[in-house]
């Protein structure tokens, strides 16, 4: 069964998905289970998909990268999650963020920060959610007050990975206060993790992708220069929406890998167990729930790639972006319950890969905004 075939993914972006494919299979799967027991950092597979040409190659060829289309990361992901959750998120974050450096910022600082990643020198993060905010880009409480030729930072971040490990993060902070601007009083910043006043350690362990680090930062009158400022004052909220666009395809990717795993997982169950004297493929309710993963399944990859090429060519990107991460992550969802109800008492064994499958589920619906606001952007943004 190969859930992931590749018709429906462009030519150009085949040879990565294979890529993709191999090192998954030889890195990532043999290795899943360990490290969601370990709940570790997966500091050698990581080492292993920079080697492969695998990790920040998003970024442009001019800065060090393979410059990998939207389409290419998205396969990229679909193999990468299929194969483990935790593990393919630390292998996508290592550049998470960088893509607005990388369109907003100048070449000093595209040379000084975005080649190291790019060149797998350095890692970096992006530093948005907040303990009390999380899907509100206009409520967060972080600021960035202009102290002479510097921005003192002051306030908290949470759910940020790489926070620790990173080299750099870019950290996106309230620099004014004016009401009828809320969307124009945020800005973009990069922020080594070595500057005075930053502090970040990891969240307690989580009950899904356990081989991904997530921290929480504390800034304590960290003070940056004001030429680390990306783009411009008060375009942080704009630049941050345009890259979420981008962003949630991705998620998308991240559900579908996710639900191919547990049809995979449900199937190779049933065909290989009996009761009542026939195997239980045989029972037609265990048939119709696989022909309903399955349908599921297909109408949110169709939906994931048509999505792709739609936010690729800047066509209502937020409208196809937020349908298609909805849609893919919650088929994952959905998957993973009728997964588990097709092990039966087995499902609940965390021996059995579909029980880890079934926690980290839960997770992508929430990240990159919360599945609730999507609903608010489709609603919002559908064509008249």
């Amino acid at each position: 069964m190969d859930l992931l075939e590749e018709t429906v993914v462009p030519e150009a972006a085949r040879d990565i998905k294979q890529e993709a494919r191999e090192f998954a299979a030889e890195h990532i799967e043999p290795n899943a289970a360990e490290y969601y027991e370990r709940g570790e950092y997966p500091v050698d597979i990581l080492e292993q998909g920079m080697e492969a040409g695998l990790v920040a190659q998003d970024i442009g060829e001019e800065y060090g990268g393979r410059g990998l289309s939207l389409q290419q990361v998205l396969a990229m992901a679909e193999e990468f999650y299929k194969a483990d959750a935790g593990i393919a998120l630390t292998l996508q974050l290592a550049s998470f963020g960088a893509e607005m450096l990388e369109d907003h910022g100048n070449e000093e600082q595209k040379e000084e920060y975005l080649r190291p990643v790019a060149e797998n020198e350095q890692l970096t993060g992006l530093a948005v959610s907040e303990p009390e905010t999380g899907s509100d880009m206009a409520g967060m409480q972080t600021t960035a007050e202009k102290d002479g030729d510097e921005y003192v930072l002051n306030g908290e971040k949470y759910w940020i990975g790489n926070g620790v490990e990173a080299d750099w993060v870019t950290v996106y902070a309230k620099t004014g206060d004016d009401p009828n601007n809320r969307y124009g009083n945020y800005s973009l910043f990069i922020v080594p993790t070595d500057t005075d006043g930053y502090d970040a350690e990891h969240i307690p362990e989580k009950m899904g992708f356990r081989a991904s680090k997530q921290a929480h930062i504390v800034f304590d009158d960290c003070r940056v220069p004001e030429e680390n400022v990306i783009g411009h004052e008060g375009a942080g909220f704009y630049m941050l929406a345009e890259f979420f666009n981008h962003g949630r395809v991705i998620v998308a990717g991240h559900g579908l890998g996710l639900a191919a795993a547990a049809i995979e997982e449900g199937w190779d169950f049933v065909h290989d167990r009996e009761a009542f004297g026939k195997s239980v493929d045989e029972f037609q309710a265990v048939q119709h729930k696989l022909a309903d993963m399955r349908m599921e399944f297909e109408s949110a990859r169709a939906l994931t790639w048509r999505a792709a090429d739609k936010v690729a060519n800047q066509e209502n990107a937020g409208f196809w972006a937020a349908m298609a991460k909805t849609k893919a992550t919650e088929v994952s969802t959905q998957c993973a319950e009728k997964g588990m109800q097709l092990h039966g008492g087995r499902s609940v064994l965390t021996e059995n890969r579909i029980s880890r499958v079934y926690r980290d589920v839960r997770i992508p619906v929430i990240y990159e905004g919360a599945n609730d606001i999507q609903r608010n952007l489709i609603y919002s943004q559908t064509p008249q």
